[in-house]
């Protein structure tokens, strides 16, 4: 019996002794996976970019969202030693191609040129999105705004904001705005210019800027309200007279015109802007490189001339203050959506 149990013994220690190997074993093996997985991922990261970066844009080419895109992807892309190639996906009113990004890898290949109007006033005025503005992407930067201005034909009896309210009052039916299309900044910003004053301002919604500056130039409508950079041509020779920009400043590219805030309406600051951003979850290390970079690009003095040329006032800033601005308006603009009616099937 004795020698039983001293085998037995013996067999149980063995048996643990087997039991402890193994352990330690898979315990290695964990912390192989483990630990060089993080290897891994840190190395991709370390590496990024080493392939081209793309670049979507929600916009057809041409416009100055796509023009301003390729003055950053041009910029950015030496800043980071690959090519970052501008792929035009639109439709929807920018929801589409901003949509793509939304199910893309989060690997920093693929980022999308958030426009104002698809990050935060889609989300108001469509029944259904396919993305989600502050769940579904991680803030780059802000690259910049571009000021609105209300113009007028020469013939209409107005020359100041003042006089535009008064002769929309008198009107019949209300005085005629042209924008670029329902739901976009420019219209958001005649519905609350109507809210703020009480205005009766009729909108016309056409199917781009361009159309809607070619009847108010030829007199069809009474005014328009667009982005400086496709009036300023017109008002500078004299086919468009300027009533006010929606700026919180006055207009570097026409100084002599006062601001609406400047005309009599407070805090009335409407702003289109555009910005960088890249899928949910992209990593940190990415992300900061990218924003930085990005800001360095925006403080050169050659490409903020080249984006004041196209009426975007450059914002370099932090990924936390795009954030913040984009929650903002997605309130405020909600509002204004919702007292006006606004929708799009």
């Amino acid at each position: 019996m004795k020698n039983y149990i001293s085998l037995q013994q013996t067999s149980l220690r063995s048996s643990g002794g087997r039991r402890s190997c193994l352990s330690i074993a898979a315990m290695a093996t964990v912390s192989v996976l483990i630990f060089g997985g993080v290897t891994t991922v840190a190395q991709a990261q370390d590496s990024w970019p080493n392939k081209p970066i793309r670049l979507v844009v929600p916009f057809t080419p041409g416009g100055v969202t796509d023009t301003t895109a390729r003055v950053i992807a041009d910029n950015l892309g030496k800043r980071l030693g690959q090519s970052i190639v501008v792929d035009n996906r639109p439709g929807a009113s920018g929801n589409i191609g901003t949509a793509m990004v939304k199910n893309a890898a989060p690997d920093g290949y693929t980022l999308v040129l958030g426009f104002d109007g698809t990050m935060v006033i889609n989300p108001h005025v469509f029944s259904k999105l396919p993305f989600d503005t502050l769940k579904d992407f991680t803030p780059i930067g802000k690259i910049g705004d571009a000021t609105l201005i209300l113009v007028a034909h020469p013939d209409t009896p107005v020359k100041s904001l003042a006089d535009v309210i008064a002769l929309s009052k008198s009107t019949p039916g209300g005085l005629s705005f042209g924008t670029s299309g329902t739901g976009g900044t420019p219209h958001i910003a005649g519905e609350l210019l109507k809210l703020k004053t009480g205005a009766k301002l009729v909108h016309v919604p056409y199917k781009g800027g361009g159309q809607a500056m070619t009847d108010v130039v030829g007199g069809t409508i009474p005014l328009v309200y667009t982005a400086v950079a496709g009036a300023h041509g017109f008002v500078k020779s004299g086919k468009l007279r300027a009533v006010a920009v929606s700026s919180a400043h006055r207009s570097s590219a026409l100084p002599d015109v006062p601001t609406f805030i400047e005309s009599g309406v407070p805090d009335f600051v409407v702003n289109s802007w555009v910005g960088l951003l890249a899928p949910a979850n992209l990593p940190a290390a990415i992300a900061n490189r990218l924003n930085t970079d990005l800001n360095a690009v925006l403080n050169d003095p050659a490409v903020r001339e080249r984006l004041r040329v196209l009426g975007i006032d450059a914002t370099p800033g932090s990924a936390e203050q795009f954030r913040d601005e984009m929650r903002r308006d997605l309130a405020r603009y909600g509002e204004v959506v919702k007292a006006a009616g606004i929708s799009v099937e």
